[in-house]
């Protein structure tokens, strides 16, 4: 394997930081990311694991190993009548992976189009868009073990997921490195179509009896007319979290704001629109500097230039502060501040 040193890390995020990274190596296989573990300790060595580099903001040099993940593979691991289990790596490009299930009629992961991405990524974060969650597909995953190098298994139980968290985003953060993700699909679809424009764009595109294919193609129209792609405008797509505040606190707010956006979360809660509370806050296409909220898409922050990654992460406190004075509600980001 080869360790390069100094390396800029500019290609592998998705906001287009410039930053270096004190040690850097690339991986193409599982065995190869096990040998690498056991030879070096990381209790003593910081240690940075990138796939897409698109859930993250890079504020400052790195002073430790990154490793890209560059682990590729699709195959079906079991199937009976009813579903097919499949078993993607780590490395695969998540919208590549969707594209697969969606060409062989696999269903469950269709709403999930188009996000930036590696399979890795997915379960951390417990990515979701329109109405579907990694968890409710998420069957079991293979992650090295930082400290012993070994391989070890997690179900869906483990993973102890949550709107945008999982036991890898705090108790097991940094103790393990995901190899595989295996997925429980459908194989007689269940469509879920209630969520944002889907059955709008469904309805404006004459599709009246939807497959996995037309509901993918009316999430890519659909975030295709509302985020940057991050090729063209260097971004990490929505940057916060969508807050949960108590029922009681909401109908407080609607008070005051009658137009406010929610919807029901979890018992005797209710999840805010995030990017709705922004827009009242004057952000939704503000420029400051080389950064700012973009013009479509209030909870998408944009690098218009060459934006360092303070600046960005100055402009999300702005936005948190300005939030929490005007609704008295805290955002919390939901990208990876590194």
């Amino acid at each position: 394997m080869n360790i390069q040193y100094n390396k800029s890390l500019k290609p592998f995020n998705t906001f287009g930081i410039e930053a270096q990274s004190k040690e850097f190596v690339e991986v193409k296989s599982v065995e190869e990311l096990q040998l690498l573990v056991s030879m070096f300790d990381f209790t003593s060595r910081n240690l940075l694991v990138l796939g897409g580099g698109s859930n993250m903001l890079i504020t400052k040099n790195f002073e430790g190993m990154v490793i890209k993940n560059s682990i590729k593979g699709i195959e079906v691991i079991n199937e009976n009548e009813d579903y097919v289990w499949v078993k993607a790596m780590a490395g695969e490009v998540w919208h590549e992976f969707v594209l697969f299930c969606i060409e062989n009629n696999y269903a469950g992961v269709e709403n999930l189009s188009l996000i930036p991405g590696c399979v890795g990524a997915a379960p951390m974060q417990n990515i979701g868009a329109y109405g579907v969650e990694i968890k409710d597909t998420f069957y079991s995953l293979q992650a090295i073990e930082v400290d012993t190098s070994d391989l070890v298994e997690f179900t869906n139980a483990d993973c102890k997921f949550g709107y945008r968290e999982s036991i890898f985003k705090q108790e097991a953060k940094g103790k393990y490195i995901i190899a595989s993700v295996t997925f429980k699909l459908n194989k007689h679809p269940k469509f879920n179509i209630t969520y944002g424009a889907i059955q709008q764009t469904l309805d404006k595109n004459g599709i009246t009896e939807p497959t996995i294919k037309s509901i993918s193609d009316a999430v890519i129209e659909i975030r295709t007319s509302k985020l940057p792609n991050p090729k063209l405008l260097g971004n990490a797509g929505s940057f916060f979290k969508n807050p949960e505040i108590p029922n009681e606190q909401f109908e407080q707010l609607k008070l005051q704001f009658p137009a406010i956006v929610g919807f029901p979360a979890s018992a005797g809660h209710t999840k805010l629109a995030a990017g709705w509370m922004i827009e009242q806050c004057g952000w939704k296409g503000k420029q400051v500097g080389n950064t700012g909220s973009h013009k479509d898409q209030a909870l998408v922050l944009v690098n218009y230039g060459d934006a360092t990654g303070n600046e960005i992460w100055q402009l999300a406190m702005d936005i948190q502060q300005s939030v929490k004075e005007k609704f008295g509600v805290v955002i919390n980001p939901e990208v990876n501040i590194i």
